[in-house]
């Protein structure tokens, strides 16, 4: 089995119950989980001070472990990033560590792509998966799993019939028998709002011809479409082979006031604006049911009928 270690680079952890779940739910896997001395603390909102976060995630990257996972989200990653210890992270995942995580991790994730081309895993965090009171979801321990065990090799989902008509006029061939929308592209994206929050700055990648994946929890679409509009207007997301759309969650429509407008809407808007294919129902993000995404690999991106492929090499330790 594989050696996690554990560790908290944004919010302090509220739900200690949670975080001990998850840890007994690794272990029982046969993992050898490893928390980080400073997992559970806590200053203000963050899980410690900016510079006990930082030699936390100094200590992850010298673990040598074969995962580091992130405890949880919420905020506190943006506010270290000109201190995170790049040329370390780089050396690390080089030799074969795994950085795992999602939302407010993004920001690190992002970071790093733009610093040093260093590759990490969109995935689960400690607490809001594996330390679930429901249980862990099966795919998304199946693909952390195979993440774990090198087996990884892409992904799959069945696109929303809405996707595949406006794909359908929107590109060459025949979407049924099946078209390549992306070869050898970099994947990458993540948690939108934190994506927007880092645009015009040094930590933010310059991907061209890529494929952008997108997130977000607690957004109403009409905030949705302005972070889109903002990348867009800044030359963003014209430069993309795909925009694939995962989950947004946690937002409640305005009865008798959006009239219709959705994320549907959205979407529409930024295959006028943007003219890139944009697919939705990736199955990521701030729900139970989530892939392993690796940012900053090349993939390949198929849809054929309302099947969605994307596929990348074996990880060799390297990139």
């Amino acid at each position: 089995m594989s050696h996690i270690y554990v560790f908290s680079p944004s919010s302090a952890i509220r739900d200690r119950k949670a975080f001990q779940r998850g840890i007994r739910h690794l272990r029982s896997l046969g993992h050898e989980v490893e928390v980080d001395a400073a997992a559970l603390a806590h200053h203000m909102r963050f899980a410690g001070e900016d510079q006990v976060r930082l030699e936390a995630v100094s200590r992850a990257a010298c673990s040598g472990a074969d995962i580091a996972l992130i405890s949880r989200g919420g905020y506190g990653l943006t506010r270290i990033l000109g201190g995170l210890p790049y040329r370390v992270l780089d050396k690390a995942v080089s030799k074969g560590l795994k950085l795992v995580g999602l939302s407010d991790f993004t920001a690190m994730q992002t970071a790093m792509l733009a610093k040093t081309g260093t590759p990490s895993w969109a995935g689960p965090s400690l607490i809001e998966d594996f330390g679930a009171e429901e249980g862990v979801d099966e795919i998304a321990q199946a693909c952390f799993d195979d993440v774990i065990c090198g087996q990884a090799e892409g992904t799959g989902w069945r696109l929303p019939a809405k996707s595949v008509a406006a794909l359908a006029k929107s590109v060459k061939g025949d979407v049924q028998e099946g078209v390549m929308l992306a070869n050898r592209a970099t994947l990458w994206g993540g948690n939108l709002s934190v994506l927007c929050s880092l645009l015009g700055t040094p930590w933010f990648p310059q991907v061209k011809g890529g494929v952008l994946f997108i997130e977000d929890v607690n957004e109403h679409p009409y905030r949705v479409e302005r972070s889109l509009s903002q990348l867009h207007m800044a030359g963003v997301l014209k430069q993309q082979k795909a925009i694939l759309f995962g989950s947004f969650t946690g937002f409640k429509p305005v009865a008798g006031y959006d009239r219709g407008f959705g994320l549907d809407s959205v979407m529409d808007r930024v295959r006028r604006e943007a003219k890139v294919p944009v697919l939705a129902g990736l199955p990521f993000g701030h729900v139970r049911t989530k892939v392993m995404l690796p940012v900053g690999r090349k993939v390949d991106l198929v849809v054929q009928g309302r099947e969605a492929l994307m596929f990348w090499e074996h990880d060799h330790h390297s990139h």
